[in-house]
């Protein structure tokens, strides 16, 4: 509705990831940085996480979107609670393996001989899990354990790990120490700051097209960044509804008194609640693991300055994951 009213040539604000409208924050290419390198290297584990609506799978999508499929065989699955045979068959399936009705050894050969086949036409394998928060450490094992599989020196399987923050904790747990030493790189994806969540919801909007029909006054930016603590989903969320709004009110500047307006009755509604518990200007960066990699290698996706010893940070858990070689 709003679409036509605006001129719109789709939805700006839609909920479904959708890698059209990567924004790049701060953090977000950060983290897109950490999973370029990763693909760079062909091995070892990417972790990247996140609060609900932060951008995760947009941000996966984002980069794969990108790769060459000629080179590049990926999977992705969403987990729930699995088992450990579970996870192999959750492997199997993204793939395309046979998994059904045959048991552990056999599927794992199978695993293995699809590994070592797509090694010899020079295609590299990367399985992405997402909520991975929801796998019990005895399954991330098992995905640990493919990461052994090797010919002539060289691993076969990588993988990347996007979680809630929760995932932070199973990860530091003592029974994850050989899962930890995989990992070359973590990172978590922190809220948008208020020039960030401006520039956000203009990115989106111009990708459709908008040419500043509905205008936003600076307002009207301020108290959606306070009302949405940053997190991309929730200004999706917001900002289509006063787009919505707009359009039923015939409107075409959007203020703070409208942005009031549209999230009271989100609020009233249930649907969404406001956050004002830390402020634009208050809220800390992205949160780093003091094990975490960085990385200014020369990669598509990845922008700005990362300091030269950090890379050598990274260089060297990737030396230490080949084995000191």
């Amino acid at each position: 509705m709003y679409q036509d009213f605006y001129k719109l040539s789709g939805r700006p604000f839609q909920l479904s990831p959708d890698p059209r409208f990567f924004f790049g924050s701060r953090s977000h290419k950060r983290a897109m940085a950490y999973l370029s390198y990763g693909l760079a290297e062909r091995e070892g584990f990417i972790v990247i996480t996140g609060d609900v609506g932060a951008g995760k799978t947009t941000l996966v999508g984002h980069l794969l979107s990108h790769i060459d499929r000629q080179r590049i065989i990926h999977g992705h699955v969403v987990t729930t609670q699995l088992d450990a045979d579970d996870a192999l068959r959750m492997v199997g399936s993204a793939f395309g393996i046979p998994y059904r009705g045959v048991d552990k050894a056999t599927l794992l050969r199978a695993i293995e001989g699809f590994l070592i086949d797509a090694h010899q036409l020079d295609k590299h394998v990367l399985l992405v899990v997402d909520e991975v928060q929801n796998m019990p450490m005895s399954a991330l094992e098992e995905l640990r354990m493919l990461s052994n599989f090797q010919l002539d020196g060289k691993p076969l399987f990588q993988c990347f790990l996007l979680g809630q923050p929760q995932f932070r904790r199973t990860m530091s747990a003592p029974d994850m120490e050989q899962l930890r030493q995989r990992v070359i790189a973590s990172c978590h994806l922190a809220p948008l700051d208020a020039d960030e969540v401006r520039n956000y919801i203009e990115h989106r909007l111009a990708v459709t097209g908008w040419q500043s029909d509905p205008l936003f006054t600076d307002s009207a930016f301020d108290r959606i960044s306070a009302h949405t603590g940053g997190v991309p989903r929730r200004v999706n969320t917001l900002c289509s509804r006063i787009l919505l709004y707009g359009s039923l009110e015939d409107l075409h500047c959007i203020d703070e008194t409208v942005v009031e307006q549209v999230a009271k009755e989100l609020t009233v509604e249930g649907t969404q609640h406001s956050s004002f518990e830390q402020s634009p200007q208050t809220r800390r960066p992205a949160e780093v693991n003091p094990d975490e990699a960085n990385t200014n290698k020369s990669q598509p996706f990845q922008s700005g300055s990362i300091d030269k010893e950090s890379i050598l940070d990274l260089k060297e858990r990737v030396r230490v994951l080949r084995g000191g070689r």
